[in-house]
Formats: structure tokens, sequence, C-alpha cells
């Protein structure tokens, strides 16, 4: 079966890192179901064996076996792998979804004016079943880690049939207003980078907005359904998580590094923190801190 090929091939190649010696392929192995708060990229991810489960602003989304999600945007979410163990990990596989590749292919098949291209987003995250024609396609494109000098010349066409196949299958939608310049969710991408390098400092969303070349209501709008959460929400998302982040290095520096990803107030931040991520600041940065050195020696 090609489940029983792909989880071989996952099982034999799988790197600490998730990275592979195709560009833009990732492959992971989990042994346990540790509950992880991240940035999801724009990718399809395909599961080979197990399920998880990832929660985006009110919406949570599980995909099991032969299962994919498309996440169009970088979105932050929570999620982990069910029920993994080492015994029977969880096996899956990620290709990154680089818009001007998708743009390539819309012009080559004559469908850059695809009519959704102005209509309402789809939502930032979707997941389907996978057709045996995309896992045969993943299974030869994984099959090239067995015979690398392969890969420079087959790895491309292979990539770019599992990105026809995802823009002609029920995710289409989604796939190609990322790959279309004036679509609406390409003007949600634009605020969403904006967002995450401007997320210390407050803004007016009527502002972001004006940038995208939208309507703050439209704006507002599309970008709950992308996203599933407010321009707020999102903004305070990316400042727990980039908090965190340096908490892993800085644990007892709590006020400080509140202050520097855009929190006025310690007790508001600290109050944050804790309803995100089940602990006070200065438990969890202790925590990271000590998990990161056992990482380390054991590398």
């Amino acid at each position: 079966m090609v489940l029983d090929e792909l989880r071989d091939l996952i099982d034999r190649h799988t790197r600490a890192d998730m990275t592979t010696a195709i560009e833009g392929v990732l492959i992971a192995r989990h042994d346990v179901s540790v509950l992880e708060t991240t940035m999801s990229g724009s990718v399809m991810a395909l599961v080979a064996q197990g399920a998880k489960r990832l929660a985006m602003g009110d919406r949570v989304y599980e995909y099991g076996l032969g299962q994919y999600l498309v996440s169009s945007l970088d979105l932050p979410v929570t999620g982990q792998f069910i029920d993994a163990s080492p015994d029977r990990p969880a096996l899956g596989f990620g290709l990154l979804l680089h818009p001007p590749s998708i743009a390539e292919l819309l012009l080559q098949a004559g469908a850059a004016d695809v009519n959704d291209s102005r209509g309402n987003p789809p939502s930032g995250m979707m997941v389907s079943d996978a057709s045996e024609q995309l896992l045969d396609a993943v299974k030869r494109l994984l099959r090239l880690l067995d015979t690398p000098r392969d890969i420079p010349v087959l790895a491309p066409m292979i990539k770019r049939e599992i990105l026809w196949l995802l823009i002609a299958g029920e995710q289409g939608a989604a796939v190609r207003q990322l790959g279309l310049a004036d679509s609406n969710l390409s003007h949600i991408a634009r605020a969403v980078r904006w967002i995450r390098e401007h997320y210390a400092k407050s803004f007016r969303v009527e502002d972001v907005a004006e940038c995208c070349g939208m309507s703050a209501s439209a704006f507002y709008r599309n970008f709950q359904a992308v996203t599933a959460m407010s321009p707020i929400q999102f903004q305070k998302q990316i400042r727990l998580q980039e908090a965190r982040l340096m908490l892993a290095a800085r644990p007892g520096d709590v006020a400080a590094i509140g202050y520097q990803v855009g929190y006025d107030s310690p007790s508001q931040f600290s109050r944050e923190y804790r309803r995100q991520f089940g602990m006070p600041p200065s438990v969890d940065g202790i925590r990271l801190k000590g998990t990161a050195a056992a990482m380390g020696a054991l590398t």
C-alpha cells in the first residue's frame, strides 16, 4: 500500500529538524504527544500515521491517516499529535507552499483569471482526504531521498505535480488565492506579515486595512474569516509566542520581556501569558530553559 511505503520512507529519513535534502519538503516523527504553540507557515501537511489536532483562534482541526491540511498563511496555532508513542509514532509529511510557484502554474494553465480570486477568502486552514493521485505523488517525491542524485532533476517536477493536484482539488480555492497577487487572501497575507513585523506596536485596524487596499469593514470581516481571530487577537498571539521564545533564554527577565513585546502592564502580561500557556511566565521560562539544556546535553 502507498501509506505503508510512505511510513517507511518517513521513518527512515526523518531528521531532528524535520528538513530533508529536497528543498521545501519536511518530514516528522513524534514518539510522544507534546502540546506545542508555534506558527503554521504556508504548508500542506499530510498524516501518514497517527493523527494531529490543531487549534487556531476558536477553531479546532483534526486530521488523521491519509488526510491533509492546507495552511494558506503563517498563522499562530496550538497543536499536538494524538496518541503518539515509541511503538507507534506519529509520522507526517509537509510541503511548503510558495505563492510564486502557484502563480506560475496558474499562468501556465490559463487559470489566472479564476473567478474566486476576489470572493470571500476561505479559512486559513482546511482539512481534506488525500486522493490516490496525491498520495502517489508524495510517495514518489519521498522515494528520491533514496537516490539523492535524482533530486535536482525530478523533485521540481513532482512538487509541481503536487501543487497542481492541490490547485485542482477540494482546497483549490485557497491554494489558487495564495498564488494570485490581487486576491483577498493575498491582502490578508500582507496584513499578517505587517502585524508580525510590528507586533510590539499598537495599531489602528483602519490603518492596516488602508495599507492592504481594503475598507475597514471588509478587512475586519475577511481577516476574521481567514484567521479565526480579530487583528488585535492575532497580534496578542504573536506577542505571547515571541515572549515565550525570549523567556527560554532569559527566564528571570519577565517584566522586561513583557515590555519588549508590547505590554505596558506586567500584570496583564502575566495574566494573558498564563491563560495562553497554562502557567506564569516566570515558571514557564525556567521550565523551557531546563528543557533546552537537557536537549542540548543529548546532542
